[in-house]
């Protein structure tokens, strides 16, 4: 069953969109080679840390489609952390677009749920969202 916000494209890709924290990612996910472009960058180079390519890679891993396909998108906001994780959500949800049998493995590996945890706003008479100054009896 194809619903409205599946977004397959003409040559058997898929389109997402992934949030993280502040972070927002539009992922096009098309038959490829495996090469992974994030605002027109190579992955090495926008992600040098390894984690974060690891962790892109994980839903394309865990469907058996490693090397398949070619990973375009844009992302904007936040840092390096919330704009791994909102790739990998909009990359899951592309995948998500192409077949019907990658839903169960992206659902079990908890992919396709957007992570709503942001930073807590601060509040007056505190220096942090709840740290408070040192406490005194006398």
């Amino acid at each position: 069953m194809q619903c409205k916000s599946k977004k397959s494209t003409p040559d058997g890709g898929g389109y997402g969109t992934g949030k993280r924290k502040n972070s927002v990612a539009r992922v096009w996910v098309r038959p490829g080679v495996g090469k992974v472009t994030i605002n027109n960058k190579d992955i090495t180079v926008y992600f040098p840390r390894e984690t974060y390519r690891v962790a892109i890679m994980q839903p394309f891993i865990d469907t058996n489609t490693h090397g398949q396909y070619d990973i375009f998108c844009t992302v904007k906001g936040g840092g390096t952390t919330g704009q791994a994780g909102a790739i990998v959500h909009g990359a899951a949800k592309a995948l998500d677009c192409i077949s019907d049998e990658f839903h169960s493995p992206l659902r079990k590996g908890n992919f396709l749920t957007r992570d709503s945890r942001v930073v807590e706003r601060k509040k007056y008479g505190k220096r942090k969202a709840r740290k408070s100054t040192q406490f005194s009896k006398r």
